[in-house]
């Protein structure tokens, strides 16, 4: 049974155990936003019925109304007219505070408190909630191990000590630590490098397999909403709803031609963003670290009749390729040698992401991390290319399939046609 945002800050039970809530559904109907003086609503009788757990993404044109929509939901917007339910429970006359508190909520600069440290913040809303301080505690340092942070580490920080990209992972756990079961992310991964929002988006996705909460997602970046969402809506002005479907029914079947101008040129190159790392062939790599004795790695190399190996840092992260040629070079110490990895992929990266991760990398290759940037494994162009490949070959006896089932609407089309006439003649 769905949970209701009522029921979304549960209690420890009897065995010690913290129960986790899952999704709640999210029924909008004939929601609309008036602005006074405005001639047109900025919001128009939008109807939108979202499933328990799943990723939407609302995606349009600057000024459709897509951070109006998304913010009527917790209610920062208040709308004009129309329903909310979320998990069945009609929130639309909620007191907005108590709503906000129960829906997780994060925006593009992160919108953390500058005075308070990253635990603070994310024990923020706990603390509204009058959660035992112990239970707090816990919550923070398990909800920066989730994102991918260590506590230890930064538990103390403020966040002008961040990244950009640490900020929006505190950001997120911080939506995240009262453990509501809707997620409302407004363009939360705009202000970042590429490089950067592309991790930012894999550790999304992986925290999504883990925790199945509902979220929506606005964002005015086609491929991020073809790489996050389980479906996609797409917006005209005022909201008014093109194309609501998944990401792969958008790209093969565009509703019309305002949502396949919005998908652009190359949507067969858009779909390598539905492969992920996972599922293309992860394969294991000889390794050494940081802190082995030169003469131990020297022996590696020579001994296992390889030419390369992937040194790790004292974390288990990928740090140099070093080839046998380097270790000449190194001189007492792996500072002088070996080429710095340069970028690395999680497994929930997509196919495009890593071609563009190993084209960039002269090695042929590109490591793959799990959580804290911890070694997995590697994946080659060889192996991307075949996928690429496959993918293709896909795509052509699918549209080989379409084109003949097109000739034979037309040819029964022609013979019904002809079948007419020649009834009318003979009448």
């Amino acid at each position: 049974m769905p949970s209701s945002v009522a029921d979304s800050a549960p209690g420890p039970d009897p065995s010690g155990t913290e129960p986790r809530s899952v999704g709640a559904t999210i029924e909008l109907e004939g929601l609309t936003k008036r602005y006074p003086g405005g001639a047109l609503p900025a919001v128009d009788n939008v109807t939108m019925d979202i499933r328990e757990g799943e990723t939407v993404i609302l995606v349009g044109p600057s000024g459709c109304g897509k951070s109006t929509l998304l913010k009527m939901i917790n209610r920062l917007i208040e709308p004009t007219a129309g329903r909310i339910r979320i998990g069945g429970e009609d929130v639309t006359d909620m007191d907005p505070v108590r709503l906000r508190r129960k829906i997780g909520y994060a925006i593009q600069a992160s919108g953390l408190f500058p005075h308070m440290t990253v635990a603070q913040n994310i024990a923020l809303v706990p603390k509204m909630l009058r959660w035992p301080a112990a239970r707090v505690r816990a919550r923070v340092e398990e909800m920066l191990d989730l994102v991918g942070l260590d506590p230890g580490e930064f538990h103390g920080r403020y966040p002008r000590q961040l990244s950009g990209g640490q900020q929006q992972r505190v950001g997120v756990a911080r939506a995240l630590a009262a453990d509501p079961p809707v997620l409302l992310m407004d363009e939360p991964f705009g202000a970042v490098d590429p490089i950067t929002r592309d991790h930012l988006q894999d550790e999304l996705i992986r925290l999504q397999r883990e925790l199945h909460k509902t979220i929506v997602f606005v964002t005015h970046d086609f491929d991020e909403a073809i790489k996050i969402g389980d479906r996609i809506a797409v917006l005209r002005e005022r909201s008014h709803i093109a194309q609501f479907d998944t990401p792969e029914a958008i790209l093969t079947n565009p509703a019309d031609d305002f949502v396949s101008g919005f998908v652009g040129a190359g949507a067969a190159l858009k779909r390598l963003n539905l492969t992920r790392v996972r599922d293309v062939g992860i394969t294991d790599y000889p390794t050494v670290s940081v802190d082995d004795p030169l003469q131990e790695i020297f022996t590696k190399l020579r001994s296992g009749g390889i030419n390369e190996v992937l040194v790790l840092d004292k974390r288990g992260r990928p740090y140099k390729w070093l080839r046998r040629g380097d270790m000449m070079r190194a001189k007492g110490s792996l500072a002088r040698a070996g080429a710095l990895v340069h970028d690395t992929v999680t497994q929930d990266a997509t196919l495009r992401d890593a071609l563009e991760a190993v084209l960039t990398d002269n090695t042929g290759r590109v490591p793959v991390t799990g959580r804290r940037g911890a070694y997995e494994g590697v994946v080659d162009v060889e192996t991307l290319m075949n996928s690429v490949h496959e993918l293709l070959e896909a795509d052509r006896l699918e549209a080989m399939d379409a084109q003949h089932d097109l000739q034979e609407q037309r040819a029964a089309q022609t013979h019904a046609e002809q079948e007419g006439f020649g009834g009318e003649a003979k009448a």
